[in-house]
């Protein structure tokens, strides 16, 4: 039974002995053996390794051999001009010599961390601060990453580690800036709006001006055209009217006289004060001679009715006076000397018709 039990422990104590001998390194990690606090051997390759069994003597710490990334969130920056802006950036690193790191940062990651991002914050201010703001958004965009990789390089190499790469992902306005940016951007939109709006108003007032000058062109034009051809033609008429009259002018003075009684008998009402012998009513006169009133041809074939004596009562004597103030229109006036009325003979009438007096002067 003794026997048993000892040989239990011996296989035990076998076991561990052979297991804290072994330790395994993977493709991700790097070891570092330590004996007594002091570096003895760096693993830097994956693989199964051996050393003095259990941890007092010998002890391993295991490093990471990944590139792993740091990342910087909302850091104010001051550009050139006094302005802060907001930048998000990041880095990615691997830690390239275990034993540095070891003596550096005691294999902490979180202190090799901390130390990165004082570092990456003082290189990124420095760029930033000898730049406007443009120069984030333009194509200096990838020198200035690799001038704050370059910063940065040396310092952190002291620490074992190798930077990547440097990238900034973000660069923006403060609240404060960018509302004085929006006014300010605004008030040079507004300014432009108002140099192309009073561009447009001149070349509006200039194109209006033309047009108006040209409308008054081709109206005088119009106006010029359309008189000559009045003229042409008032005297074309006239030509025409000259022409037709000239061939019989007792016609022409018969109708200017048609045209003068309908003017001056109409319904306007006018009353005239005139002598019985007034040129006016020169048309009104019977057509006679030697005192006889000839016989008006018989319509359609139909004889005349025999001639009719027609006798006018005598009138009493009447002085008549005209003059301008009292007479409403006066066209032609007599001397005030007494009228007596001629007895007027009528031709025989038609008998459809009715004999009226001769016109007398009113």
């Amino acid at each position: 039974m003794n026997r048993l039990i000892i040989l239990g422990v011996v296989v035990v104590a076998a076991l561990y002995i052979l297991v804290s001998s072994i330790f395994v390194v993977n493709e991700r990690e790097q070891a570092i053996v330590l004996r007594f606090g002091q570096i003895t051997d760096v693993k830097t390759e994956p693989g199964v390794y051996f050393k003095l069994p259990t941890n007092v003597v010998d002890s391993i710490q295991i490093i990471e051999d990944r590139v792993m990334r740091y990342d910087l969130a909302n850091m104010t920056v001051q550009v050139r001009g006094g302005k802060l802006y907001l930048v998000d950036a990041f880095l990615t690193y691997r830690i390239s010599n275990p034993r540095l790191f070891r003596q550096a940062a005691l294999g902490d990651l979180t202190v090799a961390e901390n130390r990165i991002g004082s570092l990456f914050t003082a290189s990124l201010r420095q760029v930033y601060s000898q730049r406007d703001f443009d120069a984030a958004l333009s194509a200096e965009r990838a020198a200035m990453m690799r001038e704050a990789r370059d910063l940065i390089v040396p310092s952190v190499a002291e620490l074992g580690i190798q930077i990547i790469d440097v990238r900034i992902l973000r660069t923006d306005l403060t609240a404060d800036v960018s509302q004085q940016t929006f006014e300010l951007m605004k008030a040079e939109r507004l300014a432009e709006a108002a140099f192309l709006r009073a561009r447009g108003q001149e070349a509006a007032q200039t194109i209006r001006a033309i047009a108006d000058r040209q409308a008054v062109d081709i109206v005088s034009s119009a106006r010029r055209d359309s008189e000559i051809l009045r003229g042409e033609g008032d005297a074309t008429r006239n030509s025409i009217f000259a022409s037709a009259y000239g061939q019989d002018s007792e016609f022409f003075q018969f109708y200017r006289s048609m045209q003068a009684y309908r003017t001056a008998l109409g319904t306007s009402g006018t009353t005239m004060l005139l002598s019985p012998d007034s040129e006016f009513f020169n048309y009104f006169r019977a057509d006679s001679q030697d005192g006889v009133v000839p016989v008006p041809a018989a319509p359609n074939g139909i004889p005349a009715l025999p001639n009719t004596q027609l006798t006018v009562p005598e009138t009493p004597d009447l002085p008549i006076e005209t003059t301008l103030e009292n007479s409403p229109v006066a066209i032609e006036t007599a001397p005030a000397t007494p009228v007596e009325a001629a007895p007027v003979e009528a031709a025989p009438a038609d008998p459809a018709l009715s004999s009226e007096p001769a016109p007398a002067a009113q």
